[in-house]
């Protein structure tokens, strides 16, 4: 059993859908970031950054619970611990870490700055909207040229799509239209129709 605490932001649903498409047994602690519950004391204590998503894997390695921070990580212990969404061959195992590090130092940091800047920046002209502005569209144009070639990023459906897609489906938020990204709207909508990723999608019931 795997006790998940989240919130309902792109970051807490990369677990959430991973769970639920390795069909792992697990609980939901709704960790409120509008009330500030990821400064508690007792949340402190699971993930001292004070961020979600977090987890404790009660049958951990060596059958001891384990926690766990930080979603990248995440994603690749439960792959590992389920065998499921990350190829254990190295070249295509790296591929997977790869774009899922693309995620991790791209998309989510510039698409969350984006969504930041653009609702909140009274000046939309300032150098932080317009910086953004470009930043999203590049990481997009980046996406459309490599889903031209493969289906999904790493070539196959893995934990690198599972991270990239919660961000992606923030799109009307940082102000892009899938249909300008063919490649892109084809591989979201795909990803879209999995019955796990509904699911995960919908974690928690806020």
């Amino acid at each position: 059993m795997i006790d998940l605490y989240t919130w309902a932001t792109p970051n807490g649903r990369k677990v959430s859908v991973m769970l639920e498409e390795v069909g792992l047994a697990y609980e939901v602690h709704a960790v409120n970031l509008q009330k500030g519950d990821q400064f508690k004391p007792e949340y402190l204590a699971i993930n001292p950054n004070n961020k979600i998503p977090a987890i404790i894997d009660r049958d951990g390695p060596g059958g001891k619970p384990y926690t766990l921070f930080e979603s990248g990580a995440i994603l690749m212990y439960l792959a590992e611990k389920t065998g499921k969404l990350m190829p254990k061959e190295t070249r295509a195992r790296y591929e997977v870490i790869q774009w899922l590090m693309f995620q991790m130092g791209g998309v989510g940091p510039m698409f969350g700055q984006a969504h930041n800047f653009f609702r909140y920046d009274p000046q939309q002209d300032s150098y932080g909207v317009q910086r953004f502005k470009k930043e999203v569209a590049r990481l997009y144009g980046m996406m459309e040229k490599r889903l031209a070639e493969t289906q999904f990023l790493a070539g196959e459906y893995s934990i690198a799509d599972i991270a990239t897609y919660p961000w992606v489906s923030r799109y009307e938020m940082h102000r892009t239209k899938l249909e300008d990204f063919p490649a892109v709207k084809r591989w979201f909508d795909t990803i879209s129709a999995r019955p796990g990723v509904q699911r995960g999608m919908a974690v928690p019931r806020v």
